[in-house]
């Protein structure tokens, strides 16, 4: 029995140290999950097309750096998916937009998206690969603009900017091709998807085309362009995320990077015009 008694002690030490490993092993495991989640907390992960945003964000990056927070940037090459990719929190935030955009996706999507920054302006532009002047435009020339509703109705802005046609008073940035009264050289004006416009000059007389898609098909807007968009549109493109998010320290940080005067230097130095600081 003494021997039993024991036996039965030895048994019971060794599950006391056992349940007490096994103790420090679940500490040790939460203790490298809120390292893990502590690391993570000081990440940020924004969605941009190409150019100019993600090349201004790389800009961003060792600034915020600095502050200790790690942006990782994921470029999308069709801008239609950034803001659903930020709806179902796939990323933290978005940079490729205006607000007359954002506004319309919101109102269409049921979304509660919002601007917290603006950054730049890009001045839409008239390219032709068959004219270098308007006043050479023929009759029945077929013009491409973006199929997006506001950028297709901005281009529409631009082109009665240019003195080719007249919209309806106050059609207004959601004009479509409905809304023209006055189409003197009769153009046909045919919608695609904004990325495809630089492609399209050898096809169609004249595009209007964003700048970052200009600048993406190797256009300088500045050069290229035979007619652009006033300087002082009201199209600034503008740091997006979700309205729960707005408030955070890392997005305030994000946006002061953005709207910092190095940001202001690259923006000036490397794209000359075609496209402008907003702050």
């Amino acid at each position: 029995m003494k021997k039993l008694g024991a036996l039965l002690c030895v048994f019971a030490l060794a599950m006391v140290v056992m349940a007490g490993c096994g103790g420090n092993n679940d500490k040790d495991t939460a203790k490298d999950t809120a390292t893990d989640t502590a690391a993570n907390s000081n990440k940020i992960v924004v969605g941009a097309t190409a150019k100019p945003h993600a090349e201004i964000l790389e800009v961003v990056k060792p600034l915020l750096k600095e502050e200790g927070i790690d942006l990782e940037i994921q470029v999308f090459t069709d801008y239609v998916l950034l803001n659903p990719a930020l709806k179902d929190k796939q990323i933290d935030a978005n940079f490729f937009q205006h607000i007359p955009y954002l506004d319309d996706y919101n109102a269409k999507n049921n979304a509660n998206l919002v601007w917290v920054y603006k950054v730049h302006n890009e001045p839409m532009g008239v390219y032709s690969d068959k004219i270098d002047d308007l006043n050479k435009l023929a009759d029945g020339a077929k013009i491409g603009i973006p199929n997006d509703a506001t950028n297709g109705g901005r281009a529409l802005n631009v082109l009665e900017a240019a003195g080719l046609l007249k919209l309806k008073e106050g059609a207004g940035v959601t004009a479509t091709d409905a809304d023209i009264v006055e189409n003197p050289k009769n153009l046909k004006i045919q919608m695609m998807d904004a990325a495809m416009l630089p492609r399209a000059l050898a096809d169609l007389d004249l595009c209007v085309i964003n700048s970052n898609y200009a600048l993406e098909g190797n256009l300088n807007p500045v050069e290229d362009a035979i007619f652009m968009e006033p300087k002082d549109s009201p199209f600034a493109n503008v740091l997006v995320v979700r309205d729960e998010d707005k408030d955070k320290d890392n997005i305030k940080k994000l946006g002061q990077a953005l709207q910092s005067p190095e940001v202001k230097k690259f923006i000036e130095d490397n794209y000359e015009g075609s496209v402008i600081p907003s702050f």
